[in-house]
């Protein structure tokens, strides 16, 4: 007998892939240029010169079987002690080559902690809707727990703290925080971050088992108007840090990331257990030629201008057109509210005008829907009369 959940799952791709291969298909129909696909967060922008430059080099002059044979599972030890230092200047951390393990991007990294922490069908790891929709599917088929989703405030996207203090209980073994967030772009304050972390303490001491916080940050370079960009790990200690370069070096198919382990007092058993779940779930290394260029690139970026620009152009557009948006603070998502109740009945309307836009309901939060905009801004700009031809189907002028 096959495994059933399993199959549903392969048979249903998240409705994000669902709508990038529905345009990749209606591309060959009418051309790649007529379609405006806003579905996937696939960035636009080349890689840094740094990594094509690194990249000839090693291929070059490098020992093949470094860069194409198998290294440590954790990763070799000259690229964690490098990323270790690299975080430590920025952000004032403490870690060691043997606090970081080496992933292949933050989809592994997050599939990785969400094992390690939990061990019961009972254990509950919470959410902030709106949340990338895979969250659910690496903790609830891929962990074996429980994924507890929490609104967010509607007027920010902030934490709702009466909400969350309300769900946790002696079940919770981690809460998820995501910012900028996926897919609203919302960025937490120094403040917020601070309470969150009062917060856990306390509730960790009540419940007598540490609650820990897995912090998704493949977007931490992507924030606009100088907003500063707190790091979780500053102010709780039992914070998992889940990166990808996906999105800072523009690499998100070379699947390369890491898990920084924190330096708590059960340091030694976590990062063993981070271990073990990667090699339960078959990681084996991350790719070992791209572990060299994060190890050479980690301070780098691509060009991540183009990504405010088209912040502005689609914002502004958009709300004089008469949808409702809270404006991002960073990533490169925009998540307005569509104009009927039922987002998935929009965004299919939308499609008529080659619009390909993903319901807010994926993302725990229905009425809305997220635009990504790491796209050229071309096609930002040519997608404008379209959502107002949409919009004027509403009666909105």
């Amino acid at each position: 007998m096959l495994n059933q959940e399993l199959v549903g799952l392969g048979k249903k791709r998240s409705t994000i892939r669902e709508i990038f291969e529905y345009g990749n298909a209606r591309a060959k129909e009418v051309g790649r240029g007529n379609i405006f696909d806003f579905s996937i967060g696939n960035p636009n922008v080349p890689a840094p010169e740094s990594v094509r430059r690194e990249l000839l080099a090693l291929l070059e002059s490098g020992d093949p079987v470094a860069l194409h044979g198998y290294t440590s599972a954790q990763g070799a030890e000259w690229v964690r002690e490098s990323i270790a230092q690299s975080l430590n200047r920025r952000f004032c951390t403490r870690y060691t080559a043997g606090s970081i393990y080496m992933t292949a991007g933050a989809a592994a990294a997050l599939s990785i902690c969400f094992k390690t922490v939990t061990s019961s069908p009972a254990d509950e790891i919470i959410v902030f809707a709106p949340y990338f929709p895979e969250y659910k599917v690496f903790i609830e088929s891929g962990a074996g727990a429980r994924c507890v989703e929490i609104p967010a405030r509607p007027e920010d996207f902030q934490i709702d703290f009466g909400a969350l203090e309300r769900s946790l209980n002696e079940h919770t073994r981690a809460v998820v925080v995501n910012s900028p967030s996926n897919p609203a772009g919302a960025v937490y304050s120094e403040e917020t971050l601070r309470r969150l972390a009062e917060l856990l303490r306390e509730k960790s001491g009540l419940f007598g088992h540490t609650i820990y916080l897995v912090s998704d940050e493949p977007y931490r370079e992507i924030v606009y108007d100088g907003l500063p960009l707190p790091c979780p790990a500053s102010f709780y200690a039992p914070t998992l840090m889940c990166y990808s370069y996906s999105k800072s070096l523009s690499l998100p198919g070379e699947r390369i990331g890491y898990v920084a382990v924190p330096d708590v007092p059960e340091a030694a058993s976590l990062y063993a257990g981070i271990c073990g779940a990667g090699r339960v779930l078959g990681y084996v290394n991350a790719p070992s030629l791209f572990q060299h260029i994060a190890a050479k690139c980690a301070e780098e970026t691509a060009d991540l201008s183009i990504y405010a620009e088209n912040r502005r152009i689609l914002y502004e557009g958009l709300t004089k057109l008469g949808y409702r948006c809270v404006k991002p603070g960073g990533a490169f998502y925009l998540f307005p509210q569509t104009l009927e109740p039922d987002d998935r009945a929009f965004c299919e309307r939308a499609k008529k005008y080659d619009l390909l836009l993903v319901p807010g309901s994926d993302f725990g939060a229905p009425g809305h829907m997220r635009i990504s905009y790491c796209v050229q801004t071309s096609q930002v700009e040519r997608a404008l009369p379209l959502f107002a031809r949409l919009a004027e189907e509403y009666g909105i002028r």
